[in-house]
C-alpha cells in the first residue's frame, strides 16, 4: 500500500485541555509511555529477557507565555505542599487525516513551575513537564 503524504497529521490542529478548560496558548504536546522491565536470566541462555512490570507515563506540555494560568493553578498548592492532580485530553484532527486522535492522559503531576523565563526580543514560550499514572485512547485513526 503507498502513503498518501497527504494523509500525514500535521499537528497544527492539535488540541489539548486541562481538566474541562482549554489551554489555547498550548503549541506542543508531547506524552510518553516508558516500560518498566525487570531482567530474567533463563539457564543455558546467554542473552537476557525481560518482563514488564509497570510503566512510567511522562510528557511535555510547551505553551506560549501570555498569563500567570499555570503559576496560579500550581504556586499555592506547591506552596502548601499539596501534589495537585489533573487530566490532560489532547486531540489531533487533521482535516486530510483519516480520523482524528484522542487520548486522555490520567493522574496527571506536573514536575516544576517556572516562575520567570525570558529574553529580549523573543517570544516567551513556557516548557512544562509532568508524569501521568494512566492513559485512554477515546477516538483512534484507522487507515
Amino acid at each position: 500500500m503507498a502513503i498518501e503524504t497527504k494523509r500525514v497529521i500535521n499537528g497544527t490542529y492539535g488540541q489539548v485541555w486541562l481538566n474541562d478548560s482549554e489551554i489555547m496558548e498550548a503549541y506542543a504536546l508531547q506524552a510518553k509511555v516508558e516500560k518498566k522491565k525487570e531482567e530474567i536470566s533463563i539457564c543455558g541462555r546467554p542473552g537476557t529477557e525481560s518482563k514488564m512490570v509497570g510503566f512510567n507515563g511522562k510528557g511535555t506540555l510547551k505553551i506560549r507565555k501570555i498569563s500567570s494560568r499555570m503559576g496560579t493553578l500550581l504556586a499555592d498548592g506547591i506552596r502548601r505542599g499539596h501534589d495537585i492532580r489533573f487530566y490532560i485530553m489532547s486531540s489531533l484532527a487533521d482535516p486530510d487525516s483519516y480520523g482524528a486522535e484522542k487520548v486522555l492522559l490520567k493522574n496527571v503531576s506536573f514536575d516544576d513551575l517556572t516562575l520567570m523565563d525570558w529574553e529580549a526580543a523573543k517570544a516567551g514560550a513556557v516548557d512544562i513537564p509532568f508524569t501521568f499514572s494512566d492513559f485512554e485512547y477515546l477516538d483512534e485513526i484507522t487507515a
